[in-house]
């Protein structure tokens, strides 16, 4: 890596953690070149604290460490992106982030419709909301509708009309995450089991 530390007067730069698997921004630190060999040497997270004006390794004394997983610098030179695995919250405050945010995968949209799907179902009215409706109607019924859905798939998928095979995906993917809430699941709980079968 190109890192130009001399661009501040105190030779630190920015480095920004962001949690390998959420994506979530965890904390920012200053490195020096000094506290960036650390980190490598050690794979733990380690900056220059300004306000010791010393290295400190993240989690030195709460054992909350920030395992190193990767580091990027960016087009300038001037500022780290750091992946880690974090071991316990990383605020001080015992917060998730120093944002105050709670470390989650979010999946953007989906996860959005996901909470569309919770509201509907716990407040609309089944006579206005399809969510609501199918809720109120059963389990039965929801899992009918995934497999209804999951057949025009297959069968979109063996013709040419792109629009239709990805309107019907669209129908059971939209089903699939009803069914999961009727059966007090999320996507985040099908996805966690992918990744213990992965190798």
């Amino acid at each position: 890596m190109n890192i130009d530390f001399s661009k501040n007067t105190d030779d630190l730069i920015p480095a920004i953690v962001q949690d390998s698997e959420t994506k979530t921004v965890l904390m920012l630190g200053y490195m020096n070149a000094e506290s960036l060999q650390k980190t490598i040497d050690t794979q733990k997270v380690t900056f220059f604290s300004r306000s010791k004006q010393r290295l400190w390794t993240k989690g030195e004394e709460s054992g909350n460490f920030l395992n190193l997983v990767d580091i990027k610098n960016d087009c300038d030179g001037d500022t780290l992106l750091i992946q880690a695995k974090p071991v316990g919250p990383t605020c001080h405050t015992g917060a998730d982030t120093c944002w105050q945010e709670e470390n989650k995968e979010s999946y953007g949209f989906i996860s959005n419709l996901e909470n569309t799907i919770k509201v509907r179902r716990e407040n609309a009215d089944s006579e206005k909301s399809y969510v609501a409706s199918l809720f109120e109607k059963g389990i039965n019924k929801i899992a009918q509708k995934v497999g209804e859905e999951a057949v025009e798939v297959v069968i979109e998928a063996k013709d040419d009309n792109d629009d239709l095979f990805l309107s019907e995906s669209a129908d059971l993917l939209f089903h699939y995450l009803i069914l999961l809430q009727a059966k007090g699941f999320q996507l985040e709980d099908v996805v966690n089991v992918l990744k213990k079968r992965q190798k």
